[in-house]
């Protein structure tokens, strides 16, 4: 049955079919293996339930979120005793707020395809 009443907003990701589309539960599930270890993509359970490599997804990436927040606060006292200057220094401090933000836009759109996921599976 198709999800006609999913609406895709700006965390939709471009990957992925719309819902009730042909095809669309496969592209969800290959853009979801790019989210995770690879090693993910060859368990027999998340190759059959497209919705469990969503929440594995949806762990490695607030997982990720962690770790470069953890970076970013991190960066101004650890990076100096590396003996990096500081045009190097704040050059990483953009790049980590950066990966940030993008981390939880990409934390959005597993959330956004888990949602239509779970709705398929019903």
């Amino acid at each position: 049955m198709p999800l006609t009443s999913t609406r895709l907003g700006p965390d939709w990701p471009c990957q992925v079919k719309t819902p009730g589309s042909y095809d669309w539960e496969r592209s969800a599930a290959k853009w979801l293996r790019e989210l995770v270890p690879a090693r993910y993509a060859s368990y027999p359970a998340f190759a059959r339930h497209p919705v469990l490599l969503a929440r594995h997804a949806q762990i490695q990436v607030e997982h990720e979120i962690r770790v470069a927040r953890t970076a970013l606060q991190t960066a101004r006292a650890d990076l100096p005793r590396l003996g990096l200057q500081e045009s190097a220094i704040e050059h990483t401090i953009k790049l980590y707020a950066a990966e940030v933000m993008q981390l939880q836009h990409i934390a959005r759109s597993v959330r956004a395809v888990t949602r239509a996921l779970a709705g398929a599976g019903r």
